[in-house]
């Protein structure tokens, strides 16, 4: 039998109306870098941090009028898990290329580099913490934004 790992499912219903639980519920669990496996089913690999994480958010549903369960569980398919990963690594890429991107415009003007250089180590970071499966993109686009800030000193 091939090794899978656990993972941490949160199973939730929040109300429509009003809106603003629901979004802000919504925008948590993309920081998360969560995989949506259906309709209100999402997954992380199993950890302490991502459980906690989890925790709080299903709390928030139940806050809001809503219903959440966590469960941890095992996939019964290595090629399901392995799905799973890879769809979370393509989106994480598809943040990278967009630093990456980003990183290769130079502006002219000192200032606009600096900030562009202090924007885009946030935005590294950001996705770095929801980064679960990391793709050859994450050192792509690290050196990529380590190469704008190198311009920006020797200017």
């Amino acid at each position: 039998m091939e090794d899978r790992r656990q993972w941490v499912l949160l199973s939730y219903r929040i109300p429509r109306e009003p809106s603003q639980p629901r979004i802000s519920v919504w925008r948590k669990l993309e920081r998360l870098g969560v995989a949506r496996l259906g309709d209100g089913l999402i997954a992380l690999p199993a950890d302490d941090r991502t459980r906690e994480q989890l925790d709080w958010v299903a709390e928030e549903v139940v806050e809001n009028g809503g219903t959440a369960m966590i469960w941890l569980a095992t996939p019964g398919d290595i090629a399901q898990e392995q799905a799973v990963i890879d769809g979370m690594r393509a989106a994480r890429a598809a943040e990278y290329r967009t630093v990456i991107e980003q990183a290769t415009t130079v502006p002219a003007d000192d200032a606009e580099r600096t900030r562009l250089v202090r924007r885009l180590r946030g935005e590294l970071r950001r996705i770095t913490d929801r980064d679960h499966f990391p793709p050859g993109e994450r050192e792509t686009a690290r050196i990529a934004v380590q190469e704008l800030a190198t311009v920006k000193e020797s200017t």
